[in-house]
């Protein structure tokens, strides 16, 4: 303001003009919050009359006294945080997100962004997680009780059947005795299990109730949804199912069903208040049910570009933001189904976790590699499907067991034979990578039931040969090939496997080559999958020598499989699981003994135990290896984990968390 003393005095001179009236100059000093205005004199003004110059020429300073304390003043504020946004690329895109319109994975994974999980099935366990805990028989909140029962009632039969009971029907009476019922009322048990809810809230605000489970309870048991197979074996065998408070559940369960797992029998929310004004049918086609479902999870969907991506916010209603959950602020989840191109958009494009859907195991070396030099996370657990070799011990109708060829199978000492001469750990590591472990039952070796005695078989070629020389089996020709001493017939069989993919054919291939290192003939041959697998084509029909498929383990190690009942046409059958045709009254009797066993009691450790035992000496099958789940994620993705019996990888959304330069 110096070089404009010249124009203070002419208004000084002119101080009667309009134009230079009082004038006020304001010099702002930039600093904040006290505001203090003083008349100064100009600095640079001829003194001609100070009283007059002042009166004439106000200086407002204005200085602003910023309440910082004076140990950060000059420091700039931080920038505001950029939201944590994270891209979940995966295979396939679901059909729907109605919680009632079949399984899917990747379905799955985006059910635990959007409902919160009630029990998680962790490390071949349960834990509570949207319930206060998980009933128990222990704690009381889970009661076995004694009914009287009468004809018409409605029951489960001693065969496993839903029944109304009426004259000539067997069921368990209360003392666990198999009984026909007569028409005289008898005394069965009946579980009564009562669940308290964690106090949820939907993504609208509204708290969620105990109402909301029950309305869930009966959509499943009532909703009929086109070309999808939805499981009622729960609501099924349930009694009742009622709200008891705002947030408390009994479930009672048909007189007979003694389920092992009752305090799973819960049913996840859905918002009554919202979709119960519209007819149950409609729901699978509702877009509020459909395509924008109210959230009781950590993340509700904001938008849905068909073919392209999901994208989800952070639910502020979440009932556990207190604790600063979720992590992230979006989130999106994007499909790539072609396996081979999903590379690109990991380490330079928008992906920064993939899903175990969108991989394969022909991968692993990369990913492998690619997490030893700390360019990528690769994620590794061993599964529950499992690779298996079923024997046809005792074949159906016309096929083997001395109609066509001799009955190779039904002597154990073959068996084990045969399972000494398969170097299961080379086949894994050559086509897992060395990424999955060797079974010596129907369950992983982790498992908790797992008795210290099991037998094994590590692959030990003369060992195998002098099984097999043992049983009379032997290459009196030299060809290389050994006889069955009664007809002469060679040992040569055909090993039987589905198409899709190549690793069931390679995995043929060296199985072929290591038997006949023991003097076995094995020729493979490969179906359609629809041929193979047809209700009476060779596997179910029992018509084969050897099979190579997958089976499904579970946290309750499969028993069930080889029971003599499963065996398709027997005397007595229910089902069609066993396809060896292997029957042992033992073993039928421990397994039997834990299906009725309640989760982790003494009875029901015992009796897994002593089965497993049995089959892990006896194999009708062989088992190689479970199938590895494999997921990669950026350096960046905190608090991701496979684990072997939760199906989805993504069971712990709400505590996902990005670190570090996340911007692409």
């Amino acid at each position: 303001m110096k070089h404009n003393w010249w124009l203070w005095l002419v208004c000084l001179l002119s101080v009667i003009g309009a134009a230079c009236t009082e004038p006020v100059v304001e010099v702002e000093v930039t600093r904040e919050v006290v505001v203090v205005e003083t008349a100064v004199a100009q600095e640079g003004v001829p003194v001609v009359s100070r009283d007059l110059f002042l009166r004439a020429t106000e200086v407002v300073v204005t200085e602003v006294v910023e309440e910082t304390p004076e140990a950060v003043l000059g420091t700039p504020a931080p920038p505001e945080a950029e939201p944590k946004e994270l891209v979940i690329c995966q295979a396939a895109e679901p059909d729907s997100l109605f919680l009632y319109s079949g399984y899917m994975l990747d379905k799955q994974n985006i059910h635990h962004a959007i409902y919160e999980n009630l029990v998680t099935q962790l490390d071949y366990g349960y834990q509570a997680q949207g319930l206060e805990k998980l009933p128990s028989l222990d704690d009381g909140d889970a009661v076995l009780q004694t009914v009287t029962v009468q004809a018409g009632d409605t029951v489960l039969s001693a065969d496993d059947e839903v029944v109304t009971l009426a004259e000539g029907v067997d069921v368990l009476n209360a003392a666990g005795e198999r009984v026909t019922f007569d028409g005289t009322p008898l005394e069965m048990s009946q579980l009564v299990v009562d669940f308290t809810l964690k106090p949820m809230v939907w993504s609208d605000g509204t708290p969620v109730s105990a109402a909301d489970s029950v309305f869930s309870f009966a959509v499943n048991r009532t909703v009929q949804v086109p070309f999808t197979t939805v499981d009622t074996t729960r609501t099924e065998r349930t009694a009742s199912y009622e709200a008891t408070g705002d947030l408390s559940l009994r479930w009672t369960g048909l007189p007979g069903w003694l389920d092992q797992t009752y305090f799973l029998n819960v049913w996840t929310p859905l918002p009554e208040h919202q979709l119960s004004k519209y007819d149950v049918n409609m729901l699978p086609e509702l877009p509020e049910a459909v395509r924008r479902p109210l959230s009781s999870g950590p993340f509700v969907v904001t938008e849905w570009l068909p073919g392209d991506m999901i994208q989800l916010s952070a639910n502020p209603y979440y009932y556990r933001a207190e604790e600063g959950l979720p992590k992230l602020d979006n989130l999106t989840f994007q499909y790539y189904p072609d396996v081979d191109g999903i590379v690109g958009p990991l380490l330079s494009g928008p992906c920064r976790i993939i899903a175990q859907s969108a991989l394969d195991p022909g991968q692993l070396p990369f990913f492998t590699e690619a997490n030893d030099t700390g360019l990528l996370q690769t994620h590794i657990q061993p599964g529950t499907i499992f690779e298996h070799l079923a024997f046809g011990v005792d074949s159906s109708g016309q096929y083997g067991d001395g109609n066509g060829r001799p009955d190779w199978f039904q002597d154990v000492r073959v068996r084990q034979a045969l399972a000494l001469c398969t170097d299961r750990q080379g086949l894994m590591e050559q086509t897992m990578y060395g990424q999955s472990e060797v079974w010596d039952s129907y369950a992983s070796p982790d498992h908790p039931l797992r008795p210290a005695d099991t037998a094994a078989w590590p692959y030990d070629v003369t060992a195998a040969n002098a099984l097999l020389d043992e049983v009379g089996y032997l290459d009196s020709d030299g060809d290389g090939i050994r006889e069955d001493p009664a007809s002469g017939t060679p040992f040569a069989i055909e090993l039987m496997t589905s198409l899709g993919g190549e690793l069931r054919q390679a995995m043929t291939a060296v199985i072929a080559e290591n038997w006949l290192e023991c003097g076995v003939q094995a020729d493979t041959v490969s179906l359609p999958p629809d041929a193979f697998f047809a209700a009476e084509g060779p596997l179910f029909g029992r018509q084969f020598d050897v099979a190579l498929f997958a089976w499904n383990s579970s946290t309750e190690p499969p028993c069930h499989h080889w029971l003599s009942r499963q065996i398709y046409g027997a005397d007595g059958a229910v089902g069609d699981l066993n396809v060896t045709g292997w029957s042992n009254e033992s073993f039928d009797a421990a397994c039997q003994q834990a299906q009725p066993a309640f989760w982790g009691s003494p009875e029901y450790v015992a009796a897994h135990q002593a089965a497993w035992r049995i089959f892990a000496e006896e194999l009708p099958s062989l088992p190689l290896f479970p199938r590895v789940k494999l997921a990669v994620v950026r350096p960046e993705v905190l608090n991701f984990g496979l684990d072997s019996t939760q199906n989805s990888e993504l069971w712990n959304l709400f505590e996902i968390d990005l670190v570090g330069q996340v911007g692409q």
